[in-house]
């Protein structure tokens, strides 16, 4: 791992931003092949759809839209041990985003005046799972859950089709969407998917959504982006990316195996670690290469750990290490403090943050509670997780009286002519009007 060191320097917002390591070139590109991919579905359907399954997958001829009968196989062959684990994180992750819904609210402004401040679930959503490099059966739970709990009526699933299972979507994932109940369930992946999602397939009977969501890597995070505006999406969540924030009273050994942990996602991956100790890198650095050599995804784990995507970051104090952090906005932050529970409240931008050395980001990855689709590429700076708000819209509904509008009725005049509006305070005037002026208008 490179190592950036920011000892005795004194950086600007702008500074500190720009000494984020990032993997910006591969963004870009991935934003153009993205948006390509996206129009292709849209103007061909179906047929663009193969074409990438066959390119990106090497699967041909294969059934998109998932039989019934497939999801209800995968069911029957889990084992008991995956069976009571994906039970427990669907009971975990739903008692977390059952606090994520508001109450609806009447605010009274006066007699006669009220405004009710409601949360409406979207229509349909269309929850998107990767399944290249690994199996992702927690995404399920972590993208269907929410959507449930919002009292979203209709979610349809796409996954890739996987070459070493006929074309097929990995059964593990088509049995996480049976024990939730999903039966729309569809074989495509990556960038078409979303492109799928947002605009419609007629040949397939896919109705476009309201909403897209799920993780994956730089090109689905992209394809979001190309979609933006047609539906709503949640956060790029694009190549995951781990931020420790340490000090001396760290372990090396835990710290290098939480960087190895989440490496092995993708080349892209992103590993960073800050603290003010030069010992303490030193060891994680020897650590984490040791590490990686020997873990089953050795190669992959090498490439993310050794791009310009990941480093150890030398600063001078704990003032230095959160404001590089906060300017980062990690996707996943872990705090290796000797007072990490008072430390957290600093660390106000970060996708989640887990808090002292046995809180891990594996745990969050499944059994937490918590979500673990969460923004990337620094939009933690402004942009939340998904959760059961993802599917929310809040409106206003606004009921006022006769009386109630007649204590506004001049302001509201006023405030027309102001802005040279003046049919608006028309409107106004019009139920002001005596009987017979009101008759002699209609």
């Amino acid at each position: 791992m490179r190592t950036i060191d920011l000892r005795g320097r004194e950086l600007s917002p702008a500074d500190m931003l720009a000494a984020v390591p990032r993997a910006a070139q591969a963004r870009a590109e991935a934003l153009e092949t993205a948006a390509r991919i996206v129009e292709d579905v849209r103007t061909q359907g179906e047929a663009a759809l193969r074409a990438q399954a066959e390119k990106f997958d090497r699967v041909t001829g294969h059934e998109i839209r998932v039989p019934a009968e497939h999801i209800q196989d995968a069911v029957a062959a889990l084992t008991p041990e995956i069976r009571t684990a994906l039970d427990e994180a669907i009971n975990r992750v739903r008692q977390a985003s059952a606090a994520q819904v508001p109450e609806s609210r009447v605010t009274r402004i006066g007699r006669g005046a009220q405004i009710t401040q409601r949360w409406q679930p979207v229509g349909r959503v269309g929850v998107y799972i990767p399944g290249g490099k690994a199996v992702y059966p927690s995404s399920v739970i972590m993208n269907v859950v929410p959507a449930q709990v919002a009292g979203v009526q209709q979610i349809a699933l796409a996954s890739p089709p996987q070459q070493d299972q006929d074309g097929r979507i990995h059964p593990v994932i088509l049995a996480a969407a049976g024990l939730l109940g999903i039966t729309e369930v569809y074989a495509m992946g990556g960038a078409g998917a979303i492109g799928a999602f947002a605009h419609g397939v007629a040949d397939l009977d896919l109705d476009p959504v309201d909403v897209v969501s799920g993780p994956g890597n730089n090109y689905v995070a992209s394809a979001k982006r190309a979609v933006a505006g047609v539906v709503g999406t949640d956060s790029e969540a694009g190549a995951t990316e781990i931020l420790v924030v340490a000090d001396r009273t760290a372990d090396a050994r835990l710290i290098a195996a939480d960087l190895v942990s989440q490496a092995e996602h993708d080349e892209q991956a992103s590993a960073v670690l800050v603290t003010d100790d030069a010992d303490l890198a030193e060891c994680v650095a020897a650590e984490a290469e040791r590490l990686a050599a020997s873990t089953r995804h050795a190669e992959r784990v090498g490439v993310s750990l050794n791009g310009e995507q990941s480093a150890i970051v030398l600063v001078d104090d704990r003032a230095m290490a959160t404001a590089f952090s906060n300017a980062y906005a990690p996707e996943h932050l872990e705090l290796h403090l000797e007072d990490a529970e008072e430390a957290a409240a600093a660390f106000t931008s970060a996708g989640a943050i887990f808090v002292g050395d046995q809180t891990p980001v594996s745990l969050g990855d499944y059994m937490a509670g918590s979500n673990h689709v969460l923004p990337t590429g620094g939009q933690a700076r402004y942009a939340p997780g998904l959760g059961a708000y993802t599917f929310l819209r809040p409106q206003q509904v606004i009921s006022y009286d006769h009386a109630a509008l007649a204590e506004v009725r001049a302001g509201v005049v006023a405030l027309a002519n102001a802005e040279v509006l003046p049919a608006h305070g028309e409107a106004i005037e019009a139920r002001f009007q005596e009987g017979d002026d009101a008759a002699a208008t209609l």
